[in-house]
Order: C-alpha cells, then sequence, then structure tokens
C-alpha cells in the first residue's frame, strides 16, 4: 500500500525515484484479495503487486527505509550503523519530521534524516507501539484493510509534504 501512494505522490511532483516495497518473510506472493479492493477504492491498482524480501543489500543500497512495524525496522537495524539512521516507521518519520521541521529547498535527503535521526536510541524500537506501529490488516477484514489504507495514504501525504513539499513538477532526484 505504501510502496503505492509513495510511488504515485513522488511522480505526481515530478521526483525522480525508485520506490519499491520489500518484507520480512514472503517472497513472490500476490497482495490480499482484500487489500487490492481497499487499494482500488483509493484509486490504484496493486493486483500485480507480488511480495519480495528485504535483503541486507537492499536495504544499504536505500536512501530511505519506511517500515509499517518497529519489528520491521529492527530488522533493519541490526544490519549495521550504516543502515539504522535512514529507517524509520512512517509514524515515526511523520512525528520527527513535522517536530523538527520540512526538508528545506535544496537539503539533501540524508542530512535532514540525520536530523530525524538524531538523539533516537535502538532501544526506543524495542516491543510495539500503537505511536510507531500502523496495525497490520493482514487476516482481518476488509473494512480493517480499508482503514489500514486510509490511514497509510494520510502518512504518505504527510510525509510527503514533508520531505518533498519543495519539489516541483521536473523536480529532484532521489
Amino acid at each position: 500500500m505504501a510502496e503505492a501512494f509513495l510511488r504515485q505522490r513522488l511522480t505526481d511532483l515530478g521526483v525522480d525515484a525508485r520506490v519499491h516495497s520489500a518484507g520480512r518473510l514472503f517472497v513472490d506472493t500476490p497482495a490480499t484479495a482484500d487489500g487490492v479492493s481497499a487499494m482500488r477504492a483509493l484509486g490504484h491498482d496493486t493486483s500485480g503487486h507480488r511480495s519480495r524480501r528485504l535483503t541486507p543489500g537492499m536495504a544499504r543500497g536505500a536512501d530511505l527505509i519506511i517500515a509499517m512495524a518497529r519489528e520491521h525496522v529492527r530488522d533493519v537495524a541490526v544490519l549495521g550503523q550504516d543502515v539504522w539512521p535512514k529507517a524509520f516507521t512512517m509514524k515515526e518519520i511523520v512525528r520527527r519530521g513535522a517536530s523538527v521541521g520540512p526538508r528545506a529547498p535544496g537539503q539533501p535527503l540524508e542530512e535532514w534524516l540525520a536530523k530525524l535521526h538524531a538523539g533516537r536510541q535502538t532501544a526506543d524500537i524495542l516491543g510495539d507501539s500503537p505511536e510507531d506501529d500502523v496495525a497490520d490488516p493482514i487476516g482481518r477484514n476488509a473494512a480493517f484493510y480499508g482503514r489500514t489504507a486510509a490511514e497509510i495514504e494520510a502518512l504518505t501525504d504527510e510525509l510527503v509534504e514533508l520531505a518533498w513539499g519543495h519539489a516541483s513538477a521536473g523536480g529532484e532526484r532521489t
């Protein structure tokens, strides 16, 4: 869901970005029917989506890693100090971005992320937290999928405004 929303928002702004999703468990699994329906209701076709597993190389090559839950950030954090500063839950990056302030025009993404990362401790991502975790809809009903999709869409909009709100069509590369 987040991949589809973020890709579309950045494309709309003219930001040249590669957006990919990867997870912890499944490989080459299609999106659930309820997930596809929830996204279709919001104008996105995710019927062709296939899952893939996050690899250390993928994490190291990413400029930004956005996770849906702390457990996903923990998986990334153990890969090394080079990866941990660019890995956040969606809720955490939006919260920290609102606190630190939006990325300035011309400011490298890495510099802005370093400001967001300042003061973080790995202990901060222990356990689960509704403050940081988007509830996983897997195994839940269609209405839950709809609520999750709407939450991720709103968080994506906030993130894009904070990190790329200064971009214009044909804007930047990230």
